[in-house]
């Protein structure tokens, strides 16, 4: 029976891969499986009021969620900061690193309690060390990566063949052996290829030789959208790859999209009734994601453009130190004033999902995190782009060349976290707007691009209805993990 099947889950302390984990964890309860999340208790109360509605009540869904304490003074972090985005400096991104590997100990004594002794452990491919406690207990290890195949593709070519390495940070390159013809240059790559430092070349390599053992993948994407890729990446990692997304089309009513992450720094009621006012279709919806620290000029040139554009916008600026000084540029320069009406800020968390699916969104302008391009796909919209690191320029090639739903802002450079000020702005708000209006004009062009988003909505929604190809993979996952 499938309610025997016992899932371990352990997932990083970053929004862009709790998130999708905890969708997984409901997902994975909803096909019979009893889940135990695993986490740390700042990430556990974010999730809480998620968990506890799928959990109680009707669905009475089996996930039971399991605290570890996370060393935060031990490795040099202020008290309760577990999380990326809770960092107050972008350079004690390496006191995390530290603090995660000091889970290990913890985490294993707590393992050991657990009974049933769980089927599979599902951890965040980031968690290295999760190759070592598997192979402890004796458990399969699946590893949870958070990204699209395209993605993973690109990065395994790119890695087995090393073709962008001696090359200069402009020099343009194409990936080898992809479906299609994708170019680059090293200056957009994520660190994982390009890495600026022996610590961050040591921690990657930890990363792939955990990878490379762990028993199978499981992929935020469904097999309609990269059809091509999938089949890639399974030749290359063999049969145990299972897509089981888009993992935030587990969230079905308004209650559960606007939980989902953390609590919200608008009233929802409030959102959706400034979002009612609004004509169809006419909104662009701008959020450069959770973790990502624009500099204070890039900032101002983002909003003068969603000015210039002359659509209705919601901006979401996340919170931060710069927060303050973007909120006073805004009254002063009377952006508040003019923007009024047609305008809603956002300070700090907003409930994405539910803005991206309401009908008065047209255009999503995002940062190309994979949770968001998919949640994007998710609610049929065409996407201005404007990755800013990571893996997000690959994100951005999916979108604009391949699925052909983007048009790109014309971001080059990874500019990642703590070098925004040295970086300052590199993107115009002529570049901006321009890319918005494209997106957002009623020619043939636009037209298209909107069909295409549609019917990739509609792929979307039918891969995670039951027969669909997520669904089935998600069964097949569950029907592996009763045979352990």
């Amino acid at each position: 029976m499938a309610q025997q099947v016992h899932i371990a889950m352990v997932p990083l302390s970053a929004p862009g891969h709790f998130i999708p984990m905890v969708d997984m964890a409901k997902l994975l309860a909803q096909h019979g499986a009893t889940v135990t999340l695993i986490t740390t208790p700042q990430i556990a109360s974010r999730f809480a009021p998620a968990i506890d509605r799928v959990t109680q009540g009707e669905s009475g869904l089996s996930i039971c969620v399991r605290h570890i304490r996370f060393p935060s003074q031990e490795a040099g972090l202020p008290e309760g900061c577990e999380t990326v985005d809770a960092l107050p400096y972008t350079d004690m991104m390496k006191n995390l690193l530290v603090a995660l590997a000091m889970l290990q100990e913890p985490f294993e004594e707590l393992f050991e309690s657990i009974k049933p002794k769980p089927s599979f452990l599902i951890a965040d491919m980031y968690l290295s060390w999760v190759a070592e406690t598997a192979r402890k207990f004796k458990v399969p290890r699946i590893i949870f990566d958070g990204t699209s195949c395209f993605n993973m593709l690109c990065s395994h070519n790119l890695s087995t063949s090393g073709v962008h390495e001696d090359l200069g940070d402009s020099e343009p390159f194409l990936v080898p052996g992809l479906p299609h013809k994708i170019e680059f240059t090293k200056a957009q790559l994520p660190k994982t290829l390009n890495p600026t430092s022996k610590e961050s070349k040591e921690f990657c390599d930890r990363v792939s030789e955990a990878a490379a053992e762990a028993y199978g993948e499981v992929i935020n994407s469904f097999e309609e959208l990269e059809p091509r890729y999938i089949q890639e990446i399974k030749r290359v990692k063999g049969d145990k790859v299972w897509c089981i997304g888009p993992l935030s089309l587990c969230n079905k009513d308004n209650t559960d999209k606007a939980h989902r992450g953390n609590k919200s720094s608008i009233d929802e009621h409030k959102c959706l009734s400034w979002l009612d006012e609004q004509e169809p279709g006419s909104v662009v919806y701008a959020c450069l994601g959770s973790i990502s620290r624009l500099s204070l000029p890039q900032l101002m040139e983002l909003g003068s453009a969603l000015e210039a554009s002359k659509y209705p916008f919601v901006w979401v600026v996340r919170g931060g130190e710069i927060t303050d000084e973007i909120w006073k540029w805004m009254e002063e320069d009377g952006f508040q004033e003019r923007t009024k009406g047609r305008g809603l800020v956002i300070r700090g968390w907003a409930p994405q999902v539910l803005i991206l699916s309401h009908p008065s969104v047209g255009a999503f302008l995002t940062h190309c995190g994979w949770n968001s391009t998919l949640e994007g796909v998710s609610a049929g919209l065409p996407m201005v782009t404007w990755p800013i690191f990571a893996e997000q320029f690959l994100n951005e090639k999916l979108a604009v060349e391949v699925l052909e739903i983007g048009v790109s802002v014309g971001a080059q450079v990874a500019v990642n976290l703590g070098d925004e000020e040295k970086f300052g702005v590199v993107v115009k708000r002529e570049e901006i707007r321009g890319a918005v209006e494209k997106v957002m004009e009623k020619g043939v062009e636009g037209e298209k691009r909107r069909q295409r988003a549609k019917g990739l909505k509609e792929m979307a929604k039918r891969a995670m209805e039951k027969e669909g190809s997520s669904y089935l993979n998600m069964e097949l996952l569950i029907e592996d993990a009763r045979k352990q």
